[in-house]
């Protein structure tokens, strides 16, 4: 039996950059397949929550991560990505934020 992942707990947050103050807005979405998650205001860039991986910035199947939380394993993640320390990878270049639910 397949289950739908619980609706998320908050209808946005802010990732907000350590190095420089860079802020990306995320918006409660839905994706076309229906499943719930937050997409980036100025891109089709997704947080979602993936069954064993919890929380990420990437694909449904886990085979892309572009981020995640660095401080919360996925047993600990809620129904909205944790607050606190994540940790992104572009390319050979990584970034901190701190995620902030509004």
């Amino acid at each position: 039996m397949t289950t739908s992942p619980a609706q998320p707990s908050c209808a946005a947050f802010e990732l907000r950059r350590a190095l420089d103050g860079l802020i990306y807005r995320f918006d409660l979405a839905r994706d076309p397949q229906g499943r719930p998650g937050y997409r980036r205001a100025d891109r089709d860039l997704w947080i979602i929550r993936h069954p064993s991986l919890g929380w990420i910035a990437g694909s449904h199947d886990g085979t892309e991560i572009f981020g995640r939380p660095w401080d919360v394993p996925p047993e600990a993640q809620g129904a909205a990505p944790p607050e606190g320390t994540w940790v992104s990878r572009k390319g050979d270049k990584s970034y901190v934020y701190t995620l902030v639910h509004l």
